[in-house]
């Protein structure tokens, strides 16, 4: 079975490959204006671009870090936190806001919501969500985005830190995808 996902981030569509192993995975760039109020109206929207272009089987993501001092920012937005939206330039903007922020709360939480358009036209959107902090500088070298300054819940290594492995096994992204990798297998049988 084909799935079409609307991304032009080749490291969240390698994440997705490998999580959904057995899935012939085909990846989509599309220009979609996310102006939605959450990640599931985002999702929504760009597996629905990719849907009405492709006319196959659709998923796409949407996914972010809210940060408590920041009042849940950069949220919707975490792509688009910072230009050019380097993984440099948004951890370096993140760590500097938090430094002045008049709230000292380090947690914060990666959401992932993924949707899912069928062949027949019916949505459905699965989420999936990993709590943690905020490290007080960029540590590692591996993952992408905020990877370098988020600490996942009970660990003391950042996902840059961590191999790919394993941070597939935590992740808001891993969640959200078995989820979909359960609803799609009830279409293979």
């Amino acid at each position: 079975m084909e799935i079409i996902v609307a991304t032009s981030n080749k490291h969240k569509l390698r994440e997705i490959r490998h999580i959904l192993k057995g899935f012939r995975i085909s990846g989509l760039k599309l220009k979609v204006l996310e102006n939605g109020k959450t990640f599931e109206e985002n999702a929504l929207k760009k597996a629905k671009a990719a849907f009405r272009k492709t006319k196959q089987l659709s998923m796409a993501d949407d996914s972010g870090l809210m940060v408590d001092a920041l009042n849940g920012r950069p949220g919707i937005k975490s792509a688009r936190y910072a230009n050019p939206p380097t993984t440099k330039n948004l951890c370096a903007k993140l760590l500097k806001e938090i430094r002045y922020s008049i709230i000292d709360n380090r947690k914060a939480k990666f959401i992932c919501a993924i949707a899912i358009v069928f062949p027949n036209g019916e949505t459905k959107v699965v989420k999936g969500i990993i709590k943690g902090k905020i490290a007080h500088k960029m540590r590692g070298s591996h993952g992408f985005g905020y990877d370098p300054v988020f600490i996942p819940r009970g660990f003391k290594k950042t996902f840059a830190e961590m191999p790919l492995s394993q941070k597939n096994k935590l992740s808001h992204r891993y969640q959200a995808l078995i989820k979909a990798k359960k609803v799609l297998k009830t279409l293979k049988t």
